[in-house]
């Protein structure tokens, strides 16, 4: 019975050791599996990442285009922003050029008055049509925003102390965007 009894015991080993073999080899497999898994979605990582590493450096390089291409633009509108103004006023330096020629031709000086006052009203009219506006100031409160007090003088009257009695420089105003300042004489 020893014997059968150390079979038995054998037998029961080698079933225990297949077993724990058999129960080894699921665990690997089940360990290869979730590598498998693992490295899956690794490999998928690593394609969305170099998908947006792609989209990203189209990005920037779109970006950078763009602005190469706004300042070429910026470049040449700076470059021609007065040629519309400019060539409306080659018309009135051709009237100023022919005027030139009279004054030296002429001795009558009403002659000259009047071609010197058409050339000064087409100059003004060219300025006004481009958005050019005069900054109406004499009168008016002083305002530091748009006036620059060149002085104060005593005002002649009681209300008119703080409002401009008298313009040193008038002011303009281009499309609604002050230019230049007016200099103004202040009451006070």
């Amino acid at each position: 019975m020893k014997e059968k009894d150390v079979k038995k015991d054998e037998s029961v080993q080698n079933q225990s050791v297949n077993s724990e073999a058999a129960d080894a080899a699921e665990t690997i497999t089940a360990e290869q599996r979730t590598n498998d898994s693992h490295h899956e979605e690794l490999e998928k990582e690593r394609a969305q990442v170099l998908e947006y590493k792609d989209k990203y450096l189209r990005h920037v390089a779109e970006f950078d285009n763009f602005r190469k291409r706004t300042a070429k633009e910026k470049l040449e509108l700076i470059q021609t922003a007065g040629k519309e103004v400019i060539s409306s006023l080659l018309d009135v330096l051709d009237d100023s050029e022919r005027a030139q020629k009279q004054l030296a031709s002429t001795d009558d000086i009403q002659q000259v008055r009047e071609g010197v006052s058409l050339v000064f009203g087409k100059f003004k009219n060219t300025l006004l049509s481009k958005g050019l506006k005069v900054m109406e100031s004499i009168g008016q409160e002083f305002n530091p925003d748009i006036h620059e007090a060149i002085t104060e003088i005593p005002a002649p009257s009681e209300d008119m102390k703080g409002k401009v009695l008298d313009e040193v420089q008038k002011g303009y105003y281009l499309n609604d965007k002050i230019i230049r300042h007016a200099k103004v004489v202040v009451g006070k």
